[in-house]
């Protein structure tokens, strides 16, 4: 399956519940491009190139390190992308990946919140200064305004999370994803999930879009 979601929707929440529910690995791209530079592999290699100038990977080599990572083992029964496919070339590219595999996707998740929803979420985060624990001051505030409640370090918002760079990772997301879900519409893959209400109503709704 495929996971989407704009900032803020609760997609990485949703994908730790799923991996423990279906015992499926998380493919997220992030992670796996710094696997493959720790491993200093040759795709590896080829991607920091790219990286150290300040440039994006391109999109044939990052599918090349995919094609590698779903060949493992733990993937037999299924797996998760988190973070890819991100546009639809790359869409189109892993499916002529998957199908020299014997596979395709079978679920596409887009999980959708109200933008004013999504900025209150993300306007809301703190992070720690000395440790790097996470707060929100609506769903998880510290004992005491500012301070972390573990370390007692100074709390600050990250630039990430101003309004401001919130509305245009927004815009960037939408703009990307918008021929994404069509793609994947017109293969009957997409199930729209209401990122609205707790964790467990979320997990309850994704669990009666993937039986049916």
């Amino acid at each position: 399956m495929v996971l989407l979601g704009p900032p803020g929707c609760g997609k990485g929440t949703q994908a730790k519940i799923l991996i423990e529910t279906y015992g499926i690995p998380q493919i997220a791209t992030g992670d796996i491009l710094r696997e493959a530079l720790s491993q200093k592999n040759p795709l590896g290699l080829e991607a920091q190139t790219y990286m150290d100038k300040g440039l994006l990977v391109p999109d044939h080599l990052v599918i090349k390190i995919i094609e590698g990572r779903l060949q493992k083992g733990d993937c037999a029964g299924g797996f998760i992308l988190d973070g890819f496919p991100r546009t639809l070339g790359q869409a189109e590219a892993l499916e002529t990946t998957l199908a020299a595999m014997n596979q395709q996707i079978e679920h596409v998740l887009s999980i959708e919140v109200e933008e004013g929803e999504l900025i209150r979420r993300l306007t809301g985060r703190r992070i720690c200064r000395k440790c790097g624990e996470s707060y929100h001051l609506i769903f998880n505030p510290p004992r005491q305004e500012g301070q972390c409640d573990s370390c007692r370090g100074e709390l600050y918002q990250r630039d990430d999370d101003k309004e401001e760079t919130i509305k245009k990772r927004l815009n960037v997301y939408q703009a990307q994803t918008a021929p994404l879900i069509s793609f994947y519409q017109k293969k009957g893959a997409v199930r729209s999930i209401s990122g609205a209400g707790s964790i467990d109503a979320i997990k309850q709704k994704i669990e009666r879009a993937l039986s049916s």
